[in-house]
């Protein structure tokens, strides 16, 4: 893939390349050769502004699309050219746990965001986070994250996810149906949209905490305008003969 369109450069005072910068060609060239690394993507984004649409529009959207080209090419089948959020937010998304911080949206828990090296998101799985009424909805979710013993509450799996579409999905509307409220403070640490929250909502279902492997009193997701889920469960523990068989 060659690019084809231009991107106007806009300098700042301190920009490092008045001189001139390398053509978007030979930039793409040089990330495809390098498998669309996200630290050198980011790195690239700091330069200046040109970078940085560059970056957004085009080197992020690669990265998503080799890293979950079967997902990538599912969430596009709709016909748009682009996705809900924009493909930087969706590349953090892939490869970033987001925590949380004391406080914030999943109340006293407090564990720092992290970078993952792989992480499974499943269609098959997303289905257990919808209510019946929505279950023809696409919901791709990761496997939860596992932080063993840093909270009080117990073992915690962060788990994250994306709607295909949500602005048309059935989620979304029974929100606003519901009257569901944003959440007044915080944003998604993906997209800084404004999130909901579907445990007020009432939307959380029972075969949530069966995928996650969770106790069903302690599960809790959001959902932002862009359609990112974020959430948190307390994990149940391993019985003693699967103690046994992890040695």
């Amino acid at each position: 893939m060659i690019l084809t369109k231009q991107y106007r450069c806009v300098h700042s005072a301190s920009c490092q390349c008045t001189k001139g910068h390398l053509s978007e060609d030979v930039i793409f060239l040089v990330f495809q050769h390098l498998n669309w690394n996200p630290k050198l993507i980011a790195a690239l984004s700091c330069v200046c502004k040109w970078f940085d649409d560059l970056s957004k529009q085009v080197l992020w959207k690669e990265f998503c699309k080799t890293r979950a080209p079967k997902m990538m090419l599912d969430l596009q089948s709709s016909g748009s050219h682009s996705v809900d959020g924009n493909w930087r937010a969706l590349g953090k998304l892939l490869i970033f746990c987001s925590g949380c911080r004391q406080g914030s949206l999943f109340n006293n828990v407090q564990v720092p965001g992290h970078f993952v090296n792989k992480t499974r998101f499943s269609r098959t799985s997303g289905k257990s986070f919808l209510m019946p009424q929505c279950i023809n909805d696409v919901l791709y979710v990761s496997d939860p994250c596992e932080h063993i013993g840093q909270s009080e509450e117990g073992d915690l799996g962060f788990f994250r996810g994306i709607f295909k579409s949500f602005a048309s999905s059935n989620v979304r509307r029974m929100l606003i149906n519901r009257g569901a409220q944003l959440h007044q403070t915080e944003i998604c640490p993906y997209c800084k949209a404004k999130l909901w929250s579907m445990l007020q909502a009432n939307m959380i279902p029972q075969t949530a905490s069966c995928r996650l492997g969770s106790y069903e009193d302690y599960t809790e997701y959001y959902v932002c305008l862009n359609g990112h889920l974020l959430g948190v469960c307390t994990l149940l523990p391993l019985s003693d003969s699967e103690d046994v068989s992890e040695e």
